[in-house]
């Protein structure tokens, strides 16, 4: 198995299967699901490897940590978010070895919580970058993202309540959101 390491000043460069089976090593059972894409894009054809691997909830923060052993800093571009029933999935989107020579490899790495305990490991001590997006997930989704050094309300209108989550898919939410949709067609606009 090949390490994350510096030889000679140079970042050993893994592939995207390198990287997955260092996780599956690293991380064991805590590793639910893995899968490398391969695609070509561009005039030159360059291959572009992209990465998802799905881990339990409690092995999420290692499973950024090790990420950041394969390069760090870590570039993050977004988290993405979904109610699918009665979990939510969260689902962060790294790139490494960005800017780099030799192209970046996109590494989402997402965890799901059960409905009936919407919470969350923040990763915004270790990846700076994802309190923004963390902070949308808990207003928008209802997830309680645990360590978040501010949690305050950034995106939603302050008079909707705390409690209404516009991006769950629940008949109990929907109807929570009822008084405040507005249907640009009824109204002539």
């Amino acid at each position: 198995m090949m390490e994350p390491a510096e030889a000679d000043g140079k970042i050993k460069r893994l592939t995207g299967e390198e990287i997955v089976s260092l996780f599956r090593e690293r991380l064991g059972d805590g590793v639910v699901d893995t899968r490398v894409d391969v695609y070509t894009n561009g005039v030159r054809k360059k291959p572009f490897e992209s990465v998802w691997i799905r881990v339990k909830r409690e092995n999420f923060r290692d499973a950024v940590k090790l990420l950041a052993e394969v390069h760090s800093p870590l570039h993050i571009s977004v988290a993405s978010g979904s109610d699918i029933g009665d979990e939510i999935e969260l689902i962060y989107h790294f790139q490494v070895y960005w800017g780099m020579g030799g192209g970046q490899i996109s590494v989402s790495i997402g965890s799901r919580c059960p409905k009936s305990d919407p919470r969350f490991p923040s990763v915004s001590d270790l990846v700076p970058g994802a309190i923004i997006t963390e902070r949308e997930k808990q207003e928008f989704l209802g997830v309680v993202m645990e360590g978040i050094p501010d949690g305050r309300q950034l995106f939603l209108s302050e008079s909707l309540p705390p409690d209404v989550h516009p991006w769950r898919k629940d008949e109990e939410e929907l109807k929570k959101l009822e008084k405040y949709i507005r249907n640009v067609h009824d109204e002539g606009v």
